[in-house]
């Protein structure tokens, strides 16, 4: 059974006041004021659904303070119809007892039937005693008439089938598939014997009879990958295409990644560039509005909470819209509803050039050929969005700096790498460069980028020509002065403009 004593849980007064914040996380005093689980939370896998003109955006809630003996992982939500203001809602779905399949609970997805909403989510439970009888992970059912209230459904819960590993058997996606007349159910598991990643598929002629048939996977690691597991599973039909999203932790260059295909039973295309974010954005999954569809995940936070840090699961919620490009692959870019959040404009105050530095009205080229060139600016003081146009008149290493103190040389750079045909985030440290994360690109000489950099609690989110995104957690970078580079070749800023929220 997935239910508890209580199978419909009844929410709590919250504070529902709206969050003017693009990037949220949950509020702390969500479950009473004394409860030990009112502290500080963050925002796991996000599984958004978008009805009555209205996202919800349900997540797994990861509290920071985690009493002895309870479960983990409840599903929250936000409300959202614009991306810049969030109605926190509280929990929909709480974790169940330590001898239930659910007192962890993992990702899932909603799907609508006639008037009933259904919401397929994970159970997990690795207490040795539960285990003794039970497989680890389990998809369990709630169902709803309001999206709000949940009761968990008696007696349903789906294991993994024979050849297929139940410690590893999570994340289901429910979509009804027009083209074969089912509901599909993708599922994260590996073979076994094998331990070979797949995204599994159940289908059924109707979620209320509780009936999944399962069939072959409709996709399989390749020997090239060999990815552990491929987390999160996503599908959706633009266009002439479909597209299957899912997520990766455990490869050299982790995130949410895409392949493409004709058809939903494949063969599955890998694209060129085929992540759309760098490891801090991950189990990013999609909703549609019925005429723009849009990526949410979350970028990591770290403990400590410091730029040197370590990353830690959970985080801020991140969002970006995809856009289909002319040969079918994806790109993302920022939603409009952020971008025209930052609306005023601040007059950029020079604090100091060094090297080789021309300036012609707002463009400046940077020769970083003899040695290193830098332009840095006054303090940010708030919430901020940095934009410009940059081009390289002969290849290099050069890049932007946050959070720069100059007496003792420290930053946090992202650098534009055109010989490693990447971007690339580094923690300056007494001037030695530590990595953090990277994101494939490759920089033409000659040619012209559009950079959008726009921090917000926390966060930095990079957009490049609205292809790529760039996702990092940059702590302090409010009273720090920022700047512009290159330690090697030539390259020209453009357009500088800084601009905050009124």
């Amino acid at each position: 059974s997935c239910s508890n004593d209580d199978d419909t849980f009844v929410q709590p007064p919250v504070n529902t006041n709206v969050q003017a914040n693009i990037y949220p996380k949950p509020p702390s005093g969500w479950f009473g004021e004394t409860n030990p689980y009112s502290t500080t939370g963050w925002v796991g896998d996000v599984m958004p659904y978008f009805d009555n003109d209205k996202f919800y955006l349900y997540f797994l809630h990861d509290a920071l303070s985690k009493p002895a003996g309870k479960g983990f992982h409840d599903i929250h939500s936000f409300e959202t119809s614009n991306f810049t203001e969030f109605n926190y809602k509280g929990r929909m779905i709480p974790y169940g007892e330590a001898h239930e399949p659910d007192f962890g609970v993992g990702t899932g997805s909603v799907v609508k039937v006639e008037s009933t909403y259904y919401f397929y989510y994970t159970g997990h439970n690795g207490i040795p005693s539960f285990l003794q009888n039970n497989q680890r992970e389990s998809v369990l059912c709630a169902t709803s008439t309001d999206l709000k209230n949940w009761t968990k459904v008696d007696g349903f819960k789906l294991t993994a089938p024979t050849g297929y590993l139940g410690y590893d058997f999570r994340d289901p996606h429910v979509f009804y598939n027009e083209e074969n007349g089912k509901y599909w159910m993708l599922m994260s598991t590996q073979t076994e014997p094998g331990r070979k990643a797949v995204v599994l598929l159940f289908t059924t002629d109707n979620p209320a009879t509780n009936n999944w048939t399962v069939q072959p996977p409709v996709y399989t690691t390749t020997a090239q990958e060999n990815y552990l597991m491929m987390e999160c599973a996503d599908m959706f039909k633009m266009g002439s295409y479909w597209y299957l999203i899912f997520s990766e932790n455990w490869s050299a260059y982790k995130g949410t990644r895409y392949r493409m295909a004709t058809s939903p039973n494949g063969p599955w295309i890998t694209p060129e560039v085929d992540r759309f974010d760098g490891e801090y954005l991950y189990a990013a999954k999609t909703t549609s509005n019925g005429n723009n569809r849009f990526l949410f995940g979350w970028t990591a936070r770290k403990v400590p909470e410091t730029n040197t840090g370590n990353k830690e699961w959970a985080g801020n919620l991140v969002i970006h819209e995809l856009v289909q490009n002319t040969n079918g692959t994806l790109s993302v870019k920022q939603p409009v509803s952020v971008s025209s959040l930052f609306n005023n404009s601040i007059i950029l105050e020079e604090d100091n050039s060094v090297g080789n530095v021309t300036k012609s009205n707002n463009s400046l080229t940077l020769d970083g050929l003899t040695g290193k060139s830098m332009v840095t600016y006054a303090k940010l003081n708030k919430s901020s969005q940095i934009t410009f146009k940059f081009s390289m008149q002969s290849k290099g290493n050069s890049g932007l700096l946050l959070n720069y103190v100059s007496e003792t040389n420290t930053a946090f750079k992202i650098a534009f790498e055109s010989g490693n045909s990447r971007i690339t985030a580094y923690n300056v440290i007494d001037g030695n460069d530590q990595f953090v994360n990277q994101i494939p690109f490759q920089l033409v000489e000659g040619e012209e980028y559009h950079f959008n950099i726009t921090m917000n609690e926390d966060v930095c989110v990079v957009y490049i020509n609205d292809q790529l995104a760039f996702s990092n957690r940059l702590y302090g970078s409010i009273g720090k002065k920022w700047g512009i580079y290159a330690d090697t070749g030539k390259v020209v800023f453009s357009n500088i403009n800084l601009k905050d929220i009124n």
